[in-house]
């Protein structure tokens, strides 16, 4: 794989992480965390067994929160080839136990439970109710996966608990393994002592914040640098760097420039045309992205490019340019399921496997799973792209209402957070003595009642007041702000 000189950016708010990540000066990959839509799949709370359901197999479990999470039997770890099989032979009634979210609450339901934790690093599963060994399948080469397990198996000797190998081990040095091994066992460790101090119903484990997720899972050799612009957010990384990433400290940087980070490098326009449909090419072609519920058609066009090459070789630069910013894309908006793309048709054989070839390269870089077929005859390739995550479209945007859902605009959410940043952009080069904002009625109404903490704490933060008007002439997401 092609080796980058790799930059994070990290932009962090109270109620917002947005993260950037930028190879060779190009960015490649967004991720947004919502503090208000922070999931708690992975968290892990010391339940306590509410009501046990023998017809069901599974039991009602009361982890603290608005509704009883649901655990399944089969969710139900054993290490036992003859334990019981009926869930009143496994729990009772006011017992209490671990549990960890495999899903998040999902209208009446509650969150769905296992007891069979699993706890992510970097490079490591730990299993801490197992007690083998195994390693990612994604690792083609079976000596490889055999020499990694040798490895495991000697750094686990007089441990307990199982662990999975991951494919980012692939380009690290193996000692990082054992580092990773020795951390997973302290955070478990931690948890257990947590866990006897705990009342029924506490959190004992979240898992760790986008800013910090990020230092675990995309830290390596080829990073750089990794820059974040808010002074407390930096101290908890530090830590964390400290900790785990000890060869990291020269790296992780603390941004106190006077442009916001993102705007510093051009990170917010990129995003802004990053949710837009046409995506153009240095060659004057461009790409048309559509995203349905079913699948994401990208259609490549040759737009007024003609240059001095003949038709045959105009098609065939343009498609390898393609190819080059399709992967681009399927990174930055972080589209998943099953994705058509429609590459202008080509008659030469050896252009076709040309294309091909310039896709699979150009993908090389992508830490989602993804299959890819051979080009068709007209030019198509049909390929499915694993879902990690939601989109960035659909993290950031909402169904238009003047189109009933043929299109999308920007959520009030998403438009509410760059107003946050453009009045602390305000407030910082003008120093007013108060800020207004005249906005469109459901904006105004979305920071008073959804962001009114947010918004209050914004106001301390910046120790200038905003005054809030709502205006019915102002249509969707529309404002201005005054200074005074």
């Amino acid at each position: 794989m092609e080796t980058f000189n790799t930059e994070i950016l990290i932009n962090h708010t109270p109620y917002e992480t947005r993260v950037a990540i930028v190879e060779d000066g190009i960015l490649q990959d967004v991720m947004v965390e919502r503090e208000r839509r922070r999931g708690i799949v992975g968290n892990i709370y010391k339940g306590k067994v509410q009501r046990v359901l023998p017809g069901m197999d599974a039991a009602f479990i009361d982890i603290g929160l608005e509704r009883t999470g649901f655990l399944h039997l089969k969710n139900i770890g054993r290490k036992d080839e003859d334990a019981p099989q009926r869930i009143s032979d496994v729990l009772r009634e006011g017992q209490t136990l671990l549990v960890q979210v495999l899903k998040d609450p999902i209208g009446s339901k509650g969150a769905r439970l296992s007891t069979e934790i699993s706890i992510p690093s970097r490079f490591l599963v730990f299993l801490p109710n197992a007690d083998d060994i195994g390693v990612s399948i994604k690792i083609a080469s079976e000596a490889q996966r055999q020499s990694l397990r040798d490895l495991m198996v000697g750094f686990h000797r007089g441990h307990q608990g199982g662990f999975i190998v991951r494919t980012a081990i692939e380009s690290a040095d193996m000692w990082a393994m054992r580092a990773d091994m020795q951390y997973l066992q302290r955070v478990w460790e931690a948890i257990l002592q947590a866990q006897q101090q705990a009342k029924p119903g506490t959190l004992i484990y979240r898992d760790l914040p986008l800013y910090l997720k990020v230092l675990r899972d995309y830290v390596s050799p080829q990073v750089s640098r990794v820059a974040i612009d808010d002074h407390d957010a930096y101290q908890e990384m530090s830590r964390f760097v400290e900790n785990f990433l000890f060869e990291m400290s020269d790296r992780l940087l603390h941004y106190r420039g006077e442009k916001t980070l993102f705007a510093r490098f051009g990170i917010d326009d990129e995003i802004e045309l990053s949710l837009k449909r046409h995506v153009p090419l240095k060659s004057g072609g461009h790409l048309i992205i559509d995203q349905t519920e079913a699948m994401t058609t990208i259609d490549v066009n040759t737009g007024g490019y003609v240059g001095k090459l003949s038709q045959d070789d105009t098609i065939y630069r343009t498609n390898l340019e393609a190819a080059h910013a399709i992967a681009r894309q399927l990174r930055l908006r972080n589209l998943g399921g099953i994705i058509m793309l429609d590459f202008i048709d080509m008659v030469n054989a050896e252009h076709q496997q040309g294309v091909m070839e310039a896709l699979i390269l150009a993908l090389g870089g992508d830490k989602n799973k993804y299959t890819i077929s051979p080009i068709s005859p007209l030019g198509i390739i049909e390929m499915t792209r694993k879902r990690t995550r939601e989109s960035l479209r659909q993290v950031m945007c909402e169904t238009c209402p003047s189109c009933e859902g043929r299109g999308y605009v920007k959520s009030t959410e998403t438009i509410v957070y760059e107003l946050f940043r453009e009045l602390m952009r305000e407030a910082r080069e003008f120093n007013p003595k108060m800020l207004s904002v005249i906005g469109s009625p459901e904006l105004i109404d979305f920071i008073r009642e959804e962001e009114s903490l947010s918004f209050s704490d914004l106001q301390a933060l910046l120790k200038t007041p905003i005054r809030l008007q709502s205006d019915t002439s102002y249509h969707h997401g529309l404002y201005e702000i005054a200074l005074s």
